[in-house]
């Protein structure tokens, strides 16, 4: 099996000044880590290669220039026999898994794993997993913080991890 470490929405230094310490112990093993955007600082994807030899970003709608300057906006993975589609998202919230599914449709993938909301999704249509890890630093009162595991063998399965 394949283990997938899954993060979005970190906003650092805004929601917190660092990763939260915790994600280590989940992301152990894991054979890469992906992140969905709105990391803000660059030093994020230093301290992530701490914890995985690779990390694979796309830049966020909070991101910094600097940022938006070296990461795309989405962009295809492969990960054994799965393709992983990898954008933030945009706009509203009600309209988010439309917007990320126009964003792939030419292209052919077996997950789409995105963020933007700050709510955790984890659900499989017309044959493709939908995974959004929430925020892993988010503060507000109506937010979990919470990071995902994408576990990719004969089937693909996403897991929500509450911090």
């Amino acid at each position: 099996m394949i283990k997938v470490g899954v993060i979005s929405d970190t906003h650092i230094p805004f929601f917190s000044k660092t990763l939260p310490k915790n994600i280590e112990k989940y992301f152990q093993g894991v054979e890469l880590i992906l992140h969905a955007g709105d990391l803000v600082d660059l030093g994020t994807l230093n301290e992530l290669k701490k914890l995985s030899k690779r990390v694979e970003a796309v830049c966020g709608n909070m991101d910094l220039p600097n940022v938006e300057a070296i990461l795309p906006k989405k962009k295809i993975i492969t990960v054994g026999k799965y393709s992983i589609g990898l954008i933030h998202g945009w706009g509203p919230p009600k309209n988010l898994l439309k917007y990320v599914t126009e964003a792939f449709t030419k292209d052919s993938v077996d997950i789409i794993v995105f963020g933007h909301s700050h709510e955790p999704y984890n659900e499989e249509k017309e044959g493709i997993l939908y995974f959004n890890p929430g925020s892993a630093s988010d503060k507000s009162a109506k937010c979990e913080n919470t990071i995902g595991i994408l576990e990719l063998n004969a089937v693909k399965r996403g897991k929500i991890i509450k911090l």
